[in-house]
């Protein structure tokens, strides 16, 4: 199964695409998709949109793992983020990929196996999880890793199935 991890937003979109295979992950690629501030709304999700779409036509993902949003107290950022996270779910439909979410709660738990562990603790077991030489950058590309791998995880698991009905 080929994953698609996806850490939605409108300045810095991160994503990563995992092949999960007898319980392995191999990491196939990981970036960032980036918008300038400043920019016209229309245009950063236009910018988002093709990103994404160049992405899934590239590596051809069984499945796309998303964040689910989190709101806080900047309610502004907030709609725009949500906003972000439309056109990803988009671009995904329209690619006829199964879409499946998962709270940062979740997400925590599944890699570090505690639900409110800090970010760097994330990062680490997600570097250690790939074998990477170095952490993921920027941390929201780290983000999108754990997500897909979140789904690895939890997708064939009663909890899983329990979450993503």
């Amino acid at each position: 199964m080929i994953i698609l991890g996806i850490d939605p937003g409108i300045a810095i979109v991160g994503w990563g695409v995992l092949r999960y295979e007898n319980g392995r992950f191999t990491p196939l690629a990981y970036g960032s998709i980036q918008t300038k501030a400043g920019q016209k709304v229309e245009d950063r999700l236009s910018q988002v949109y093709d990103g994404l779409c160049a992405i899934i036509e590239k590596y051809h993902p069984d499945v796309m793992s998303i964040e689910e949003l989190f709101w806080n107290t900047n309610q502004k950022t907030g709609i725009v983020v949500a906003e972000a996270r439309g056109v990803i779910i988009l671009a995904a439909r329209r690619a006829n990929i199964p879409i499946f979410e998962y709270t940062p709660l979740q997400v925590k738990q599944a890699i570090v196996g505690y639900g409110r562990a800090e970010k760097k603790q994330v990062i680490m077991m997600v570097t250690t999880f790939l074998g990477l030489k170095e952490p993921p950058k920027p941390d929201d590309t780290a983000d999108a890793l754990a997500i897909a791998i979140c789904h690895g995880h939890c997708a064939n698991s009663v909890m899983g199935q329990f979450y993503n009905k």
